[in-house]
């Protein structure tokens, strides 16, 4: 049967779900200018997943990672959370949620978000929340792929989150070259001085992103989760990487629903029992009813 696209028979699961969690892709940041990966410009169409997505092309060239990650990095610190990004906040607001969600076991527990997003804009759009709701919310919010503002250190494993740019002199460049491993960003920042302290142990830094090969991030909880999900909200993701991509499955396994918003038609749309397409940053608001 195909997936349909009433809105009030939409509204009507979202107002007698129980449990909703929501799994958001590269789509839900495009109209905030963040490239997606496979589309006709995606990132893995004009960059080499071998060379700057896996751990293997950081040990042969961290430079050329680092620079990857830099630019990104710049990038998403120039853009802003979109109208979509602001509608999925709006749902840890306990005022939103008793109206939309009436039926939710509790609804001053905000919806889990999961992003495979790695460019904090669903964090940043946490900010229109009131504090209670917006430490509720930032509990509740899962990067399963990790992030491009928080390191880790490739010896000591100290991860840190920080909004610094550039992270280390060098970066500051803007032209492509071979930089050092000595003058890339280390762990204790440029002015470690021999330490080997937690911290400060001045191992070469890793951006702490989920690369081709590594598991993702918070797996144990979201598989949790998901067991007692009765409506999925699929946002902006072409459903074709595992493990995200069975997360549909397994929930219509347990008997929920899953809503799927997007662009165009694609692989997730089997798993659907509601599909929106169009930009999400006007389909989404419109269908939640904010």
């Amino acid at each position: 049967m195909l997936p349909s696209s009433d809105i009030e028979s939409f509204r009507g699961a979202l107002a007698s779900a129980k449990s909703i969690v929501i799994l958001a892709g590269a789509g839900l940041s495009a109209a905030s200018g963040i490239p997606t990966y496979r589309d006709a410009d995606g990132l893995w169409r004009t960059n080499s997943i071998e060379e700057v997505a896996s751990i293997e092309g950081f040990k042969n060239n961290p430079s050329r990672v680092w620079q990857f990650y830099h630019q990104r990095r710049e990038l998403c610190l120039g853009s802003q959370p979109n109208p979509a990004h602001q509608a999925l906040a709006s749902l840890a607001d306990p005022s939103v949620l008793s109206r939309i969600a009436p039926s939710l076991k509790d609804t001053s527990l905000p919806p889990l978000l999961i992003t495979q997003n790695i460019d904090d804009l669903s964090r940043r759009a946490l900010d229109i929340l009131p504090a209670s709701a917006k430490k509720a919310a930032e509990e509740r919010f899962l990067e399963m792929h990790g992030s491009l503002f928080v390191t880790r250190c490739t010896s000591c494993q100290h991860s840190q989150r920080t909004y610094t740019s550039p992270l280390c002199t060098a970066l500051g460049n803007s032209e492509e070259r071979d930089i050092p491993v000595d003058q890339l960003p280390r762990c204790g920042g440029e002015t470690w001085a021999g330490s080997n302290r937690y911290g400060r142990c001045g191992g070469l830094l890793r951006p702490a992103v989920i690369w081709f090969g590594e598991v993702p991030d918070h797996m144990g909880e979201i598989a949790r989760v998901l067991n007692w999900c009765d409506l999925l909200l699929v946002v902006g993701t072409s459903s074709r990487v595992y493990p995200a991509a069975g997360f549909a499955s397994s929930v219509k396994m347990h008997g929920g629903k899953v809503a799927v918003f997007n662009l165009e038609r694609s692989n997730g749309d089997d798993d659907a029992d509601f599909l929106f397409l169009g930009p999400c940053v006007e389909t989404l608001p419109h269908v939640l009813g904010l």
